[in-house]
């Protein structure tokens, strides 16, 4: 397993002033290079003891069925190489179709849905596939400037299958007007980086007339990474 270098651009800027909150928490030294072979020499496995049922397929945790667009999304976790992550666990948080998250600090005046907490998590199978459903997540205003209102978007952590594949992400659906206006996405300098947070609409994925279906790849390092990090 190698491990290129990033290219410039690629991972959002650590302050990116249009970002407020990065102005705050942001490294203000330079980072410092460290060897260790723990990152890359020791493998990471995730039990299938931790999923349980429902866990992916959002839409089934509560009482009744959410309110909203229920959709699937599919896709692969792949190295820098193009092979498979096998057996990585996938965790996925996200608001509910009002741009409310299930959170105390979310304080947003959009109703909560007692059907849907938009939690789930789910491992890869041996192509480093993984699927789920979900209802698509609403835009919501969240105060970072005058009309500031972020793209509907599901949050990703992934595990990989050693530390140096740590990555936590978001993915945006296609088309989404917000993009221009969102600080966050502008945050990656990269053009094509940004493009790579987008999912594909799929209409092979797309079931029957019950839910229509997201491809979204996620590459965990070096050459076509995903942008970790947002």
């Amino acid at each position: 397993m190698q491990f290129d270098a990033i290219e410039p651009g690629v991972y959002p800027e650590l302050i990116y002033p249009p970002y407020k909150s990065t102005v705050k928490r942001g490294p203000t030294q330079a980072p410092l290079r460290v060897r260790d072979e723990t990152a890359t020499g020791t493998n990471l496995f995730a039990s299938p003891k931790l999923i349980l049922p429902h866990d992916m397929d959002l839409t089934k945790q509560g009482k009744g069925e959410p309110l909203g667009e229920k959709i699937v999304v599919t896709g692969r976790v792949l190295d820098e190489d193009g092979k498979p992550v096998r057996n990585s666990l996938l965790e996925v948080w996200q608001c509910n179709a009002a741009g409310r998250y299930f959170h105390k600090k979310d304080q947003h005046d959009a109703p909560l849905d007692p059907n849907f907490t938009g939690f789930g998590k789910m491992l890869t199978d041996d192509n480093g596939r993984y699927r789920f459903v979900s209802i698509k997540p609403g835009p919501y205003p969240w105060g970072n400037h005058h009309k500031a209102w972020r793209p509907a978007h599901i949050h990703f952590s992934l595990f990989g299958n050693v530390y140096a594949q740590r990555l936590v992400t978001q993915m945006y659906f296609p088309n989404d007007p917000l993009f221009a206006y969102d600080p966050i996405f502008q945050s990656i300098p990269d053009e094509a980086a940004r493009q790579r947070l987008i999912s594909r609409f799929s209409m092979e994925e797309t079931v029957d007339d019950k839910m229509l279906g997201y491809e979204f790849d996620i590459v965990l390092r070096g050459r076509n990474a995903t942008p970790m990090g947002i």
